[in-house]
């Protein structure tokens, strides 16, 4: 998944600072759906990491059956937050 084209295909455009926020709102939407029914572990991964940095992730526990995937996501939520702050 390249990032860019994630936001294309979300948003409409791959500039988030150029977004209305009921466009950003109705791209979020579409995320949650897709990872709802999303089966690839990776590309899960993947709309849960990009909806965790727009502040709209599901609790990771819901979303993320497998411990593995639990701690990945705590990882990169830790790295996330490092980068904010540093």
């Amino acid at each position: 998944m390249d990032f860019d084209d994630q936001l294309r295909r979300y948003f409409g455009s791959a500039d988030l600072d150029a977004l209305t926020p009921d466009a950003l709102a109705g791209g979020i939407d579409r995320m949650r759906v897709d990872l709802g029914l999303e089966t690839d572990r990776g590309r899960r991964f993947a709309l849960w990491s990009l909806l965790f940095l727009l502040g709209a992730a599901p609790d990771l526990d819901r979303v993320f059956d497998d411990p593995a995937d639990r701690d990945a996501a705590r990882n990169f939520m830790d790295l996330a937050q490092r980068g904010e702050a540093g």
